[in-house]
């Protein structure tokens, strides 16, 4: 679209407008076949053109092509480290550990009795997937996207988080899949190698309104460790902002950790928030209770 004349390049096409119009009255009795509104348009054109090439090159009329920038939103693998929880973000005497990533528990190795499952095998299978999504630490699948880790010991109870990047449509069925466990498994037996039999229970666990969606269990297994009979509590919590998410689960054979794991569902959902809005995490936590 051309642009409007200012009103100086007005006033000009209208001088040469009228000019134009009295030398054609001079002229009228030579018969001329161009009558006079002709030449004030083609005039006035002319002075539009003119000005319009005048206009300055920093004030272009098209938007510019350069490249564009990063999504809003998009986790990176500096931002899912970001995002991870500290020491300062949780209450207590939670001591942060390097090697989080090597934690499995044995109480979770089991494999789950079919038969004990009236309905069908298809639940079986879907307890069997909490088990091993809770040994392997893989609640939410695979991440699809730049993931991080962290861990911290407080006597014989740990805290475990991860934060990573998801396909979207992937992580959705996950949550739904979480939030089905406290009514398909509420109460299964699980057999691990040697024969010793481990009874599993899940219920729904309250997480605090953050993120886009959020999901809470709590998981009791009880078996033995070196004949003793134990029982190992976890709480477990999965919260999505966008197309990432965090997990995290605390426990041990102590008890649950539920005080403990809304805390960091509330700090670490903030500094993901924070990370995907492109900013940096304050070191101190910024929505103490």
């Amino acid at each position: 679209m051309s642009r409007r004349p200012s009103h100086p390049v007005r006033l000009l096409a209208s001088a040469l407008a009228a000019g134009a119009l009295l030398t054609t009255a001079a002229c009228s009795d030579g018969g001329g076949s161009r009558s006079a509104s002709d030449t004030a348009a083609e005039q006035a054109g002319v002075a539009e053109q003119n000005a319009a090439k005048q206009t300055p090159s920093g004030s272009p009329t098209t938007s510019p092509t350069g490249s564009p920038s990063a999504s809003p939103g998009t986790l990176t693998e500096a931002g899912a480290k970001a995002a991870l929880l500290t020491e300062t973000d949780l209450e207590g005497d939670w001591n942060q550990v390097q090697d989080a990533d090597k934690w499995r528990d044995r109480l979770l190795v089991g494999e789950v009795d079919v038969a004990a499952f009236l309905s069908a095998k298809a639940e079986a299978a879907e307890c069997q997937q909490l088990l091993d999504g809770l040994y392997r630490d893989n609640l939410l699948g695979e991440p699809s996207g730049p993931s991080a880790l962290t861990g911290f010991e407080q006597g014989d109870s740990r805290l475990l988080e991860q934060v990573a990047g998801y396909d979207r449509a992937g992580l959705d069925d996950r949550m739904k899949w979480l939030d089905s466990l406290p009514q398909t498994c509420d109460e299964f037996t699980a057999t691990d190698s040697d024969g010793d039999k481990r009874t599993v229970q899940v219920t729904e666990a309250s997480l605090p309104d953050v993120g886009d969606a959020r999901e809470g269990l709590h998981v009791t297994v009880q078996g033995s460790a070196d004949a003793t009979p134990v029982t190992l509590t976890l709480d477990v919590a999965a919260v999505r902002v966008g197309t990432s998410a965090l997990t995290i689960t605390g426990g041990g054979l102590d008890g649950g950790q539920a005080s403990s794991v809304e805390r960091g569902v509330r700090q670490g959902t903030e500094r993901l928030q924070t990370v995907l809005d492109g900013g940096t995490p304050s070191p101190q936590p910024t929505n103490l209770d």
